[in-house]
């Protein structure tokens, strides 16, 4: 039986692909704040964590993050900057899901095809970026995306059929989202999690290291 690690099961995003899964007849372990106790944002609760697992996972999936950390919400200009609300941003939506990558080596076959995929968001996209704004959550993507572009490198040394991407899954209805969400088609998670898991079902190793929205097409960095 094939398995799948989900991050953040607990979430819009992450419950639903724990359902999605599960469906498709795969064992899943969930893990997250509210139900398991793990802390993304703390190295040793992510060490433990998944120090406790047994590798051969075919699929690690983080659905971490948030849009609003501490009441602090996107800035519509710069001068509403926050050291903190960016330190913030960079925990939980970069520095988080990186750490993940780092104790989830171990669990992913050398033999095989796997997949680690992380959670991004267009606007983490550089070249995308028409309307700026949102200073810290879209830096935090950014810098997120280079992780999983670089991680990906390494990880192609070792598991020569593994692959490392980030996802964009559009705008999902979750209450990550309902505050931001007027101005954008939404998608129920459930739908979310099937559209994701038809791209990550479809990726080849050639493609690791790259960024992919909803429908399969490559993001600019």
């Amino acid at each position: 039986m094939k398995r799948a690690l989900i991050i953040g099961a607990s979430g819009g995003i992450g419950a639903a692909m724990v359902q999605a899964l599960t469906a498709r007849g795969m064992a899943v372990t969930g893990l997250s704040r509210s139900a398991t106790g793990l802390d993304v944002t703390d190295e040793a609760s992510i060490s433990a964590a998944l120090g406790a697992l047994e590798p051969g996972f075919d699929l690690v999936f983080v659905a971490t993050g948030a849009l609003v950390i501490e009441g602090a919400a996107p800035e519509k200009t710069i001068r509403r900057l926050s050291a903190q609300a960016m330190a913030d941003q960079f925990a939980l939506n970069c520095i988080g899901p990186s750490l993940v990558l780092k104790h989830s080596l171990r669990l992913l076959p050398r033999q095989g095809r796997s997949v680690f995929a992380a959670l991004s968001a267009r606007v983490g996209s550089i070249g995308d970026n028409a309307l700026g704004g949102w200073y810290s959550y879209r830096t935090a993507k950014a810098a997120l995306n280079q992780m999983i572009h670089t991680g990906a490198i390494e990880l192609a040394r070792s598991h020569r059929e593994a692959i490392c991407v980030a996802l964009h899954p559009g705008t999902v209805a979750t209450p990550f989202t309902e505050d931001y969400a007027a101005n954008h088609d939404t998608v129920p998670a459930d739908q979310a999690a099937g559209n994701l898991l038809r791209v990550i079902e479809g990726l080849t190793p050639a493609e690791t290291g790259r960024f992919f929205d909803w429908q399969g097409k490559q993001v600019a960095w």
